[in-house]
């Protein structure tokens, strides 16, 4: 697989509590997305955080992980539906910080058993750079089944 980097601008305007920013892709993919202090702790009122866009990333690439898993095993997905929830919590003396993220999986393939998709989900975890980066940090990762 070649390097990949990725870009995104943030502008912030103001203090931390009061203050607000923007979170835009270099892709174009998505442009401005507001978040604030009120956002990431509290209501999020259409807005985004650091911590939901980090949830994004982990069940966007878990689930194209399992995707290929199924695929080269033969029984490739119909449908993947992917819950990820990242939690931020206080930890002593270290202050704020993201202590786990929980992924809830539904899986519509044809033809695989239980064991094939068990072992498909360890793999795609295991191949999953997010999972990798997270557990490196030492946050608890779950994986389960809806």
């Amino acid at each position: 697989m070649p390097r990949i980097e990725r870009t995104v601008d943030v502008v912030w305007e103001g203090n931390v509590a009061r203050g607000s920013g923007t979170i835009t892709a270099g892709t174009g993919a998505f442009s401005a997305l507001p978040f604030s202090l009120p956002t990431r702790i509290g209501n999020a009122e259409g807005r985004t955080s650091p911590e939901e866009l980090l949830a994004a990333a982990h069940a966007g690439c878990l689930t194209m992980s399992l995707a290929s898993e199924l695929t080269q095993a033969g029984t490739p997905p119909t449908r993947l539906d992917v819950t990820c929830r990242v939690v931020m919590d206080e930890v002593e003396g270290e202050g704020h910080q993201i202590v786990g993220s929980q992924v809830t999986l539904r899986v519509d393939a044809e033809g695989v058993d239980d064991a094939a998709l068990a072992g498909a989900i360890e793999r795609a975890d295991a191949g999953c750079p997010f999972s990798t980066l997270l557990r490196k940090a030492g946050v608890e990762v779950t994986i389960s089944r809806a």
